[in-house]
């Protein structure tokens, strides 16, 4: 995985010793011909910013602008660029994008806003450079939200691929004087089959930097795809598998030290006093450091500086929510939601009058249920190398978030963005955590205080209890049903929304009546992004309630939900799918149960039935089906490998995942009281894929998530008549009470 340097120039077309760069984002005002092509390729910085390079060698460089967690990202987005470019799939390298403006998420910007904007060619330059300009205002650069390969892959990424193909071409047909529509592309080479010419894409490289950049090149119909759609290897794996991957935490540079760090149990206290006598003779320590916010021991080796910092003793300041504890966080929601009663609160749909259809049903439906904070559990502990020397801060992390890593290191230190360079490296595990930057402001500060570079590494015990947590909640419904059983008005209060806006919405189902409110409330602790947002927790108390209105009526719950997406074809069929896979409604053996949920979302659609035994002393889940349609899988493999990621780390959360407070701080440490799946527990795991919707493919990373848990927790009800209302799972004695 090659890396750039922290200077460089968008290149409409940039020949540097040879090679032919290919960009093709600009800025507003500024267009495709008036860009100032620059490269440097010495043995330090290679002053480049574009999204293909091609060699004299004819080696083809996909410049990829997300980061590398595992989700493939990388490979599947060269797949895309290699194939518009027709390039030898064999002879495409990878290079990660730096995290400057010019890199900033357009196309996530484009894809949140505007999903569906088409504007004529000649201001399509504008239109992104647009994007491009309001993502890098708010520092939008992240690898998340499922958006990679749906937003940089479908648009710039396919587009740069077309547009280098194209400048080729034209300069190949100005060389051999032939029209350029009788050249064709095939493994990197150009053909003209009447002359009988033929050249490598390296040896016109430097002929096609000279030609224009197209604003909007054609690009390939499915039909024409030799690359996308096909189950190519990925290009990441073998140096994950012999080792020579270079993570975070595998980082060295000369004169590094090892910092472990200890922050205040409750969010918000600052340290006031440490007592660091005998920390100070243990061997190896350097420096230990009170930095106001955190503790800090420098050693030699991070176990020796870990050790040492457990024998430090600290004193902390007072803060806010100290006394609160999980059951008084819960109350405050109650509270909220009794003051809100039916008419308080935000609006986020409203259709027909809920309220009155609800006033005059023949049945009234009502459930509550409540979610926990969950941590992110990387496998990756959290780390960062840092080295501050002269007003120039460098960086070596794997982030989600470059952008705004760059950007708030330096307003820490007080020094300008571009004195910040970040290498990113891969990252062992992100689910959200990484979009954050409390990490590298640490390690950077620490290696200022300390006058020398720093490897900076959170023990797990630090990891869980100082996450940005994925909220807890509780959510309220009333459902009103006509004399006949039909579902006429839905009825929803919840407590907090954050992202995406239509978690909460259910939209895809045909209820005549529906309000959807949501309140605000103080959580005390800090939170942010975790794998599938706001839809780890709707999913679970939509799915939920849909089944309890089934039972209540007395319908299956499939059956339900066929009636509520009759008028959706491309949700039926999926829908349909994994109940043919799952062979609903055939006998199970008793203590058995099979539960479904239908989740949209991510511009993906996604449906789940597991089966649960429940004659054992805990529910064992014994088989998850599962059918996605994502629009387009661009490659197979890595689609189905992220569905199952997105199970298995929704299903250790349902069953296991719970954070709690006591005296405002995390009780929860390491992984023997914040438990995963082990691997005797995973169940068998069958996944079907649709392509559905060509035009606007959707995200594999996070809509495998949702749906496991209200599909496992309905199957506990049709196994055993018990309604799991609060998760984990594990709160809850099936033999007995709840506990």
């Amino acid at each position: 995985m090659g890396k750039w340097s922290r200077r460089a120039f968008i290149g409409a077309g940039v020949v540097a010793g040879g090679a032919l760069v290919v960009g093709v984002a600009v800025r507003p005002g500024n267009p495709t011909e008036k860009l100032k092509p620059f490269v440097a390729n010495g043995d330090g910085e290679q002053l480049i910013n574009s999204w293909v390079k091609i060699a004299p060698d004819n080696v083809v460089t996909a410049i990829v602008p997300h980061a590398e967690m595992g989700q493939g990202a990388h490979s599947v987005l060269a797949q895309m660029l290699a194939d518009e470019l027709d390039a030898d799939w064999d002879k495409v390298e990878i290079l990660e994008a730096p995290g400057l403006p010019s890199y900033a998420g357009a196309d996530m910007v484009r894809e949140f806003l505007a999903p569906t904007l088409e504007v004529p060619k000649i201001l399509e330059p504008t239109a992104q450079g647009g994007f491009l300009t309001l993502a890098d205002m708010i520092s939008i650069g992240v690898t998340g939200g499922s958006f990679s390969i749906r937003g940089a892959g479908q648009r710039s990424i396919r587009t740069a691929g077309a547009a280098a193909r194209q400048m080729l071409i034209a300069a190949a047909a100005e060389k051999w004087d032939v029209p350029a529509e009788e050249i064709t592309t095939e493994n990197s080479m150009l053909s003209h089959k009447t002359s009988g010419q033929s050249a490598t894409y390296g040896e016109f490289a430097a002929a096609a930097a000279e030609q224009s950049l197209p604003a909007k090149p054609p690009r390939k119909a499915v039909g024409d795809f030799k690359l996308m759609g096909k189950p190519i290897p990925r290009k990441d794996i073998p140096a994950k598998v012999d080792g020579t991957a270079s993570f975070g935490i595998d980082v060295e540079i000369e004169g590094m030290k090892y910092a472990a760090v200890k922050a205040p149990p409750v969010v918000g206290a600052s340290v006031e006093q440490i007592n660091a006598e005998t920390a100070q003779s243990m061997p190896g320590v350097l420096q230990i450091l009170n930095m106001g916010n955190f503790v800090a021991v420098i050693a030699d080796g991070y176990w020796q500086a870990q050790q040492a910092l457990n024998t430090v003793e600290a004193t902390y300041s007072e803060a806010e929510g100290g006394d609160i504890d999980h059951d008084a966080i819960f109350a405050r929601y109650a509270a909220a939601l009794d003051d809100a009663g039916k008419d308080g609160g935000d609006i986020e749909t409203e259709t027909g009058d809920a309220v009155n259809a609800i006033a005059e049903a023949a049945q009234i439906i009502k459930a509550e249920y409540k979610v926990p904070f969950l941590a992110h559990a990387t496998m990756e502990p959290m780390n960062c190398t840092a080295r501050v020397m002269d007003g120039q801060c460098d960086l070596w992390l794997g982030s989600q978030n470059p952008l705004g890593v760059r950007r708030e290191v330096a307003e820490a230190l007080g020094i300008d963005e571009d004195s910040v360079n970040l290498e990113n490296q891969y990252l062992g595990g992100g689910f959200g955590r990484r979009s954050n930057t409390d990490v590298p402001i640490m390690a950077a500060r620490l290696a200022k205080a300390a006058g020398y570079p720093i490897k900076m590494i959170w023990s797990r015990e630090e990891d869980t209890t100082q996450d940005f947590y994925r909220p807890s909640a509780t959510s309220r419904f009333e459902a009103g049903l006509d004399a006949e059983g039909n579902l006429v008005a839905w009825d929803n209060i919840h407590v907090h929304l954050f992202d995406p806006s239509e978690a909460p919405k259910i939209n895809h189902y045909a209820i005549p009546n529906k309000l959807i409110r949501k309140i605000d409330v103080p959580m005390h602790l800090r939170f942010g992004p975790w794998r599938s947002v706001d839809h780890s927790q709707q999913a679970w108390f939509i799915e939920s309630f849909v089944d309890e209105v089934a039972a209540e009526t007395g319908k299956d719950p499939l059956a339900l939900r066929r009636l509520l997406l009759a008028d959706t074809p491309r949700h039926l069929a999926v829908l349909d799918k994994v109940a043919e896979m799952a062979n609903w409604g055939s006998p199970l053996p008793e203590g058995h149960g099979r539960g479904i949920a239908f989740v949209p979302g991510f511009n993906s659609v996604v449906a789940q039935v597991a089966e649960v035994d429940m004659t054992g002393k805990k529910p064992r889940v014994t088989k998850v089906f599962c059918c996605t349609d994502v629009g387009f899988a661009m490659n197979p493999d890595g689609v189905i490998a992220q569905i199952e990621s997105g199970i298995v780390y929704g299903l250790t959360a349902a069953l296991y995942g719970e954070i709690t407070v006591k005296d405002g701080a995390v009780q929860q440490s390491n992984f023997h009281d914040y438990e995963m799946l082990r691997i005797n527990e995973m169940p068998e795991v069958s996944v079907a894929l649709i392509n559905g919707d060509h035009d606007r493919i959707g995200g594999a990373g996070e809509p495998g998530l949702p749906p496991i848990a209200p599909a496992v927790t309905n199957a506990i009800f049709a196994a055993t008549g018990k309604r799991v209302r609060e998760l984990p799972v594990a709160k809850y004695d099936f033999a007995g009470s709840e506990t």
